[in-house]
């Protein structure tokens, strides 16, 4: 019964994720329906109810607006991540998971409600699916963590179920949490199957009317499966040192009392992870911000071109819950594998983690560069590097935040580092406004400042590894002087 609970949990919080949280990065494919609906088209220079996929008119305006949409809605997805943890460790799941089906819901029946001549509505509609999303992926990464916890206790005062439990999950916690991770990137396909709804009079309320009443149903279900893991990462520090008679498991805890929330942050490792995240981040929101502009003047204004495009970026985005998990297996590649004399779990974590830190920040690199190249065709590579390397970056981000720092903090340093990221990555918007102006709807140099901006996120895989080799040579006396002996 257990364990088909712990299974249970587990396919349903994917599902969840897979269906409503990252729905808001599929904008693309919304932005093409909206211009057909002539959303903000009173912006484009020409014939009245024009867009930009028609000759002889200028939309830039109207592009602009709906890149500012999407920037308000990127940002605070971000930044409202710190609050939510404060708010997630407070009071727990059953009122954070509520107060994303509010937020979520009315987000759909906004732009359910919205239309051309009430197109502002976006600017409220947005946030909230972006911000209740990311609640439910929040919600689902901690009660994972708290299992990772629960386990290691169980497993001394039960061996039997602790051992069964442990073997489910513990040996896979990277893994779960970079396939929550990829459901979530695969969730902006949600648009995508918007874009292609069937013909009717208002194609966009429709499919936001059903998306409205499919997601609290769906959401109630999840909140039904999680009762039983309705805790507070308290109830495991609360938990006397001398129920777990494990020597090791005290030292651990006790370190991880020892630590503050305020070192964790002043420490190079949470610094240098903050720039790593914030410089791809920035790639990414800037290459899905100006994608549909983009692909209007690769394609000359060829709207059944630019569609194609359009399906075949939301198609990728598909793939991110089955490209995320590989990033989790390269993380827990050793679980299970003996240690290095005198190594910690948590300094073969770090080890492991390394590699992964590297290829992320190889894999943006040649997304950049290729997002540089003015050349329709290569597009479609584009599209697949920016997937995978968008699904290997958040779900690694969380895994490494859990991996180096105290679980007891896991969700407030996710939510400062996403928040500090957000404020990072309000400088798309002065990079829209200049590709739009100076540079005549043309982002080439745009794009190579932050390729070259790009190349700095290698620091941080290098620091890491340089920081695990200090380490081992740090144990290496200490074995031969036991060899020794």
């Amino acid at each position: 019964m257990q364990r088909r609970r712990y299974w249970l949990t587990l396919v349903s919080g994917t599902l969840e994720c897979l269906c409503f949280a990252g729905v808001v990065f599929g904008f693309p494919s919304l932005v093409f329906v909206l211009k057909e609906e002539r959303y903000f088209s009173q912006l484009c220079s020409g014939v009245p109810g024009s867009n930009s996929s028609q000759g002889g008119t200028d939309c830039s305006r109207q592009d602009e607006r709906f890149s500012l949409v999407f920037t308000v809605a990127s940002f605070l997805n971000n930044f409202l991540c710190l609050p939510n943890g404060f708010l997630f460790d407070r009071f727990g799941t059953r009122v954070t998971r509520l107060l994303a089906i509010c937020l979520y819901t009315t987000g759909t029946l906004l732009v359910a409600f919205s239309s051309s001549a009430f197109s502002e509505l976006l600017f409220v509609a947005a946030p909230c699916l972006a911000v209740g999303g990311i609640l439910l992926l929040l919600t689902n990464m901690q009660v994972r963590l708290l299992w990772h916890r629960m386990i290691s206790r169980l497993r001394f005062l039960n061996p039997v179920v602790g051992g069964k439990v442990g073997n489910l999950f513990a040996a896979h916690r990277s893994t779960i949490i970079t396939l929550y991770n990829g459901a979530f990137d695969s969730s902006s396909a949600v648009f995508f199957i918007i874009k292609h709804h069937p013909p009717a009079e208002d194609p966009v309320p429709d499919a936001e009317l059903t998306h409205s009443v499919s997601s609290p149903r769906a959401l109630q279900l999840r909140a039904e499966v999680s009762e039983g893991q309705h805790i507070h990462v308290e109830q495991f520090e609360s938990v006397p040192n001398g129920a777990v008679p494990e020597p090791q498991d005290n030292v651990s805890q006790e370190s991880e009392k020892a630590v503050s929330f305020k070192r964790c942050v002043l420490s190079w490792f949470f610094l240098r992870h903050l720039v790593w995240l914030s410089l791809m981040q920035l790639r990414h929101y800037f290459f899905i911000g100006t994608l549909n502009p983009t692909l209007n003047r690769l394609a000359r204004n060829d709207p059944d071109l630019v569609s194609r495009y359009t399906n075949a970026f939301a198609i990728t985005q598909l793939c991110g819950v089955l490209c995320a998990p590989w990033n989790g297996l390269i993380m827990d590649r050793h679980k299970g594998k003996k240690r290095h004399p005198g190594e910690t779990e948590q300094e073969a974590d770090l080890r492991s983690s390394c590699l992964s830190l590297f290829l992320t920040s190889l894999l943006g690199l040649i997304f950049s560069v290729c997002a540089s190249v003015p050349l329709l065709p290569l597009q479609y590579l584009t599209f697949a590097l920016q997937v995978i390397n968008r699904s290997f970056l958040y779900g690694g981000h969380a895994a490494f935040i859990s991996i180096v720092f105290p679980a007891c903090h896991f969700g407030k340093l996710y939510g400062l580092v996403m928040s500090a990221s957000a404020l990072f990555s309000l400088l798309q918007y002065p990079c829209f406004t200049l590709v739009k102006g100076a540079l005549h709807g043309d982002p080439f140099y745009v794009d190579v400042a932050l390729t070259l901006l790009t190349l700095l996120v290698f620091v941080h895989p290098i620091f890491a590894f340089m920081h695990c080799r200090r380490l081992a040579r740090c144990r290496a006396p200490s074995d031969s002087t036991r060899a020794g002996a």
